[in-house]
């Protein structure tokens, strides 16, 4: 059964029920029934045309929910126009969805979260990780917005912004979760900003391009994770690289700097240093002063904080790191680094113990304990 063929078509079988006429709501219902009875029946029989079988079970399931519901008897009259099992049109639907759910109904989070979860193909735990709430909260979020949407004509379709930060999560969920969404994400970025003249388009294409560059080099053979400075960069992606790299000179030209333009300026930095002791540390820390400005984000003032004790000595990052609440997430992952920088190995031990308990993902969790056991056996870097 493959689970990544049936995650790329949904996307297009969605739009298919859309542009029929099926609320978003019933129409995303349809599918899941869809996708449900081709775990069940594929195995075994494996149609030929896999996408349009799922747009004739799907379209049957919306029909026969139709009927069922008898504030929408009116709909019956759309059981001739059931399309007949055979190949579906190839047309991509997958950026017009995007933007269909990044409605102005929707206030900006509940759009995004409602786009990961019926486009991107992210679970609600997924979700719920990007964006630090309890998985519970997340699935009463997307319901709010699936009710909001079902009741709307799509007729003013949501803005680039929204649309920006779908795409961004559902890299980020890709390049280090448990789903591989990252190429779908950059095509899909590619695709957008071949049809939308926009500074922050770009920028977030070189962000993605930059950082899919050293994707290769992010994991050890036996699935840990390599810290930026012990990465192989003769392995890094330098046709990836140049291209990120030309994109955003071109964008920064505009200037209209957007935050990812300045990411993606951090990211060149980091791509352009031959060795790890190489790195422009004093420029990364501007260009975080930069994005700290944009956003207002405690996450970037984080990662700023790592950047300054690599650019003035662990105790100036301990400065600044003091002044950021101890619960940010990874918070205790960078006290950790930098008291171990600044030679107190116990504290750090100790951090870095605290910081494997709260790690998100299984991967990070194994490796900030490596991190701890390094340093309670006597052993620095």
């Amino acid at each position: 059964m493959d689970e990544a063929l049936i995650r790329s078509l949904t996307p297009g079988v969605l739009g298919v029920l859309v542009r029929r006429g099926a609320d978003f709501a019933a129409a995303e219902d349809a599918v899941q029934d869809a996708l449900i009875e081709a775990v069940r029946v594929w195995p075994a029989d494996q149609p030929r045309d896999p996408k349009g079988w799922l747009v004739t079970v799907a379209w049957r399931r919306f029909l026969d929910a139709t009927r069922a519901d008898a504030a929408r008897r009116r709909r019956e009259d759309l059981v001739d126009d059931e399309p007949a099992p055979g190949p579906a049109p190839a047309v991509d639907d997958t950026l017009r969805l995007y933007f269909l759910c990044a409605h102005p109904a929707l206030t900006p989070s509940s759009a995004v979260a409602l786009t990961l979860r019926a486009v991107g193909g992210l679970t609600t735990r997924q979700i719920a990780r990007a964006y630090l709430v309890p998985e519970a909260t997340m699935a009463q979020r997307i319901s709010r917005a699936k009710r909001t949407v079902s009741g709307v004509q799509f007729d003013r379709p949501g803005d680039v912004a929204t649309v920006l930060r779908v795409l961004y999560l559902v890299f980020n969920e890709g390049y280090s979760g448990d789903v591989d969404l990252a190429a779908e994400a950059i095509r899909l970025t590619r695709q957008l900003a071949a049809t939308i003249d926009h500074p922050e388009v770009a920028g977030l294409l070189a962000l993605m391009l930059l950082h899919h560059a050293r994707r290769a080099t992010r994991t050890a053979a036996d699935g840990s994770l390599v810290p930026l400075a012990e990465q192989d960069r003769s392995r890094w992606d330098t046709a990836s690289i140049a291209e990120g790299v030309e994109i955003l000179q071109a964008a920064l030209a505009r200037d209209r700097l957007g935050e990812f333009q300045a990411q993606a300026a951090i990211a060149a930095l980091h791509a352009d240093a031959p060795t790890a002791e190489e790195t422009d540390w004093v420029q990364i820390v501007e260009w975080y002063d930069e994005l700290a400005r944009l956003t207002d984000s405690p996450v970037v003032r984080l990662n700023r904080a790592v950047a300054v004790g690599e650019a003035d000595g662990p105790r100036a990052g301990l400065a600044a790191l003091a002044a950021l609440n101890d619960s940010l997430p990874r918070h205790a992952a960078v006290a950790a680094y930098l008291h171990e920088r600044d030679g107190d190995l116990p504290t750090a031990a100790r951090l870095y113990t605290e910081a494997a308990q709260k790690a998100p993902s299984l991967a990070e969790r194994d490796y900030l304990t490596r991190q701890a056991a390094r340093l309670n056996t006597g052993r620095g870097r």
